[in-house]
């Protein structure tokens, strides 16, 4: 194992090995930086590039990019108060307030040692867990493999943040979108109506950059404007270097947390940040500075969310089980390669395990000493509206996802995952659990029917490995039946549990209209499928048949649940029972505040007016409804709001670019889908828009001279 990792750390002396590990490194701190992207979009965009690469090569780009995004994320928490990733609002509590007294560069310094620190210790937590878990990663048969794919999709899902039938929902429709095409055991193609573009399945570049990177610029491309009111970079570089000494304690603590967060799966960098931050509390003597600008609360869980990614790849490499997006893409790459998680990996690719560890620690070093130097250029970039920037996303997402098949469908595809992601993400459903069935879907299909012809009915689940798998399976549902009966029985009867109604700011149209019809588009999906594989070979049905069963059975029960709050939604507001001593005797102000009114000026309803009486009570007290006219107030949520109509009229732009390319070409189409983007929907100077179109359509035409990439070609240019 030592001539390995020595190996290893000398082909990182290799010139063209270091200059990927930096381009990654780049990548990274630029992605942090904007709000959404992170880790998924850095993987995802770098990924298409890898294609033609050496595995060590392609490794080394995407271990950098993907250990340095949450170092750069801390700029604009700590700087604007806007946080680059949703683990970094951890941060932005005690950073930003350290920044508003002048101490700028003393938080900076923290956040950025902090990180570095925690990618260090992440590295060394993974060193230490190949010869920890070797002799049991070599013990494992296809049955533990099988299991395992199963846990990774279910892990994922119930312990995924809000509703946990949601979460299985997606993971189901993510492993059926990963069966379209050919059949591992019968080569027998399936969903596919007869596409010969279907038939090789749906690329993972595609699916990652729809899901999550369209997605996402379509619900952030409403911000016109930029975050003006930045914090000066002042203080000194020394007084927080000193102070990040004397809280050494913190780091390593922080850093273990992050390590066991991110073995975890589906816990990731946001909740072990968190965590960070609640023991760095916990174990303060003086806690009345947290948030006001203490120390302690940047360096816990700074050092936790690099510490994270490390941690997450010790369940993807040596356990095949994807604990979040970025190391589900990287499990990906690797099946692409040929390269299997788990033994083969250790046995076969041993120094491809050392050269990820090197790899991650010279990148969190590299990632922090950029920041140090280019802090001020850096923070500038925060300051550009997203609008701005959504162009050019487009642009690169969409040529990224052409390289892996070399055809336009995979554009089309990639959008209309894009609009699915979008509803995903708006109506509450967590995204990760869909890309990882959707990654494991395969793997999982091929290790059951090896186990399936290997072993007699179900012997294979008498295996000792297998017995515990189930029962970290099962322990985790049956942890979140008892919580939510615990949660049913302190709940009024006629409420639903608060958790499952409460707003969320990423899920605007949770508990709506469209959460109710996403819920039955995905049943009608489940059975859509049930009634196509019932066509197909004994074999080849099998699993799509299970998944497709079980998903009826989730979306059936999600129905319910969102027809049941809908239901409890408008019983609780048909009858509200109001004394009529109040409208005699409150003060006119608090009683439009309580009974829902705005008030008599300028003709609009006064409290009294704003419910409508349906019947007088004994004791002097009045029975009344909400008024007919406004049901989406009442019960349904939202039903169109401007965020969703500026999200689909950004998918008409992107639809708009993808025909304009089919026609004349990718270069063409760039002229004159970004000045028309930016002019339009960014709004930007004129100025602004030259320059960004010529800037980036120099930048296309050199791209394929500097890196294996093609540029999608149109009808106009195959006629000439």
């Amino acid at each position: 194992m030592m001539d390995s990792a020595m190996a290893a750390l000398a082909s990182l002396t290799d010139p063209g090995l270091l200059l990927m590990l930096l381009v990654g490194v780049v990548a990274g701190l630029v992605m942090g930086l904007i709000p959404g992207l992170g880790g998924t979009a850095a993987v995802a965009i770098l990924l298409p590039v890898t294609f033609g690469m050496e595995p060590a090569s392609a490794l080394a780009m995407l271990i950098g990019a993907l250990a340095v995004v949450h170092t750069s994320d801390t700029v604009s928490a700590v700087l604007l108060g806007a946080p680059g990733s949703a683990s970094a609002s951890v941060t932005m509590l005690d950073g930003y307030s350290m920044a508003r007294k002048g101490q700028a560069k003393r938080a900076l310094s923290l956040a950025f040692l902090s990180s570095m620190a925690g990618g260090i210790i992440g590295a060394i937590g993974l060193t230490l867990a190949i010869p920890l878990a070797r002799p049991l990663v070599l013990s494992f048969a296809s049955p533990e493999l099988f299991m395992l794919t199963v846990l990774g999709v279910a892990l994922a899902a119930v312990l995924s943040r809000g509703n946990v039938i949601k979460g299985l929902s997606a993971g189901l429709m993510g492993l059926l979108v990963g069966m379209i095409g050919t059949a591992p055991t019968t080569a027998e193609e399936r969903f596919t109506f007869g596409s010969l573009f279907l038939g090789d399945g749906l690329s993972l570049v595609a699916v990652a950059l729809g899901v999550f990177g369209l997605a996402e610029i379509a619900s952030r491309a409403s911000q016109r404007r930029g975050d003006s009111q930045t914090v000066e970079v002042t203080g000194g570089w020394g007084s927080g270097i000193r102070e990040w000494l004397s809280h050494w304690s913190q780091v390593i603590r922080g850093g273990l947390i992050g390590i066991w967060a991110g073995i975890l799966p589906g816990v990731g960098a946001t909740a072990g940040t968190w965590l960070a931050y609640g023991q760095a509390v916990a174990t303060a003597k003086d806690k009345t500075q947290f948030g006001k600008g203490d120390p302690r609360g940047i360096v816990g869980p700074e050092s936790a969310n690099n510490s994270v990614e490390a941690g997450d790849l010790i369940p993807t490499f040596l356990f095949g089980i994807p604990g979040g997006v970025p190391s589900a893409m990287l499990l990906g790459m690797l099946l692409t390669y040929g390269i299997q998680p788990g033994p083969s990996i250790i046995n076969e690719h041993l120094d491809l395990m050392y050269l990820i560890i090197w790899s991650f620690a010279i990148a969190s070093v590299l990632g922090a000493l950029f920041c140090f130097m280019t802090v001020r250029p850096l923070s500038s970039l925060t300051k550009v509206p997203f609008a701005v920037l959504a162009a050019g996303l487009v642009v690169v997402m969409l040529l990224g996802s052409f390289q892996d098949g070399g055809q336009l469908g995979d554009l089309w595809v990639m959008l209309l995952l894009g609009v699915g992601g979008w509803l995903l993400k708006s109506t509450g459903f967590p995204r990760a659990p869909f890309l990882i069935g959707f990654v494991l879907a395969i793997p999982m299909e091929r290790y059951y029917f090896l186990t399936d012809s290997l072993y007699e009915g179900f012997d294979w689940m008498l295996r000792p490995g297998t017995m515990v798998f189930i029962a970290i399976l099962v322990l985790p549902i049956l942890w979140n039946v008892f919580k939510w009966v615990r949660t049913r029985r302190k709940a009024n009867s006629d409420d639903e549990p608060q958790s499952a109604a409460a707003p969320d700011a990423e899920a605007p149209l949770k508990n709506s209209i469209w959460s109710l019809t996403t819920a039955g588009v995905l049943l009608v999906m489940f059975i859509g499928s049930l009634v196509l594989s019932s066509a197909y070979s004994p074999e080849a049905k099998l699993v799509p048949q299970l998944v497709g069963w079980v998903g009826v059975i989730m979306a059936t029960v999600l129905l319910f649940q969102e027809l049941r709050a809908r239901k409890m939604s408008l019983k609780s507001l048909q009858r509200v029972t109001v004394n009529t001593s109040v409208y005699s005797t409150a003060p006119a102000e608090p009683l439009l505040l309580a009974t829902g009114g705005t008030g008599a000026a300028g003709g609009t309803p006064t409290a009294a007016e704003n419910f409508v009486t349906v019947g007088s009570t004994a004791g002097g007290s009045t029975e009344t409804t909400p008024p007919a006219d406004e049901p989406s107030k009442f019960g349904w949520g939202a039903k169109w709001t401007l965020d969703a109509a500026f999200a689909f009229r950004t998918f008409v732009w992107m639809a708009g670019f993808l025909l304009l390319t089919a026609l004349v070409g990718y270069l063409a189409a760039i002229s004159i889908f970004i000045p028309a983007f930016l002019l339009i929907v960014a709004r930007a100077r004129l100025r602004t828009t030259i320059i960004y179109t010529v800037v980036f359509f120099i930048l296309m035409l050199v791209l394929p001279s500097l890196l294996p990439i093609d540029l999608p070609q149109g009808l106009l240019t195959s006629w000439l």
